[in-house]
């Protein structure tokens, strides 16, 4: 049974942040901000998120949760 795609990049964001997930100072910076800031991600933005979410084996973002 997969999990359901996160809603918003903050939900996501902060599941990485919190998850105990190993990040690079560059990507907690990123992720902080992501947490912060509901302003829409820009394309690169939205795919590193996708990036990070695979690689900690985490749920996407639902399709418009970068909005």
């Amino acid at each position: 049974m997969s999990k359901a795609p996160f809603a918003t990049h903050r939900e996501a964001a902060l599941a990485l942040l919190n998850g105990g997930y190993r990040a690079s100072r560059k990507a907690g910076q990123f992720l902080g901000q992501l947490a912060v800031d509901p302003s829409p991600m820009s394309a690169a933005q939205t795919d590193w998120l996708a990036k990070l979410l695979d690689k900690a084996g985490l749920p996407p973002l639902a399709e418009g949760g970068a909005q």
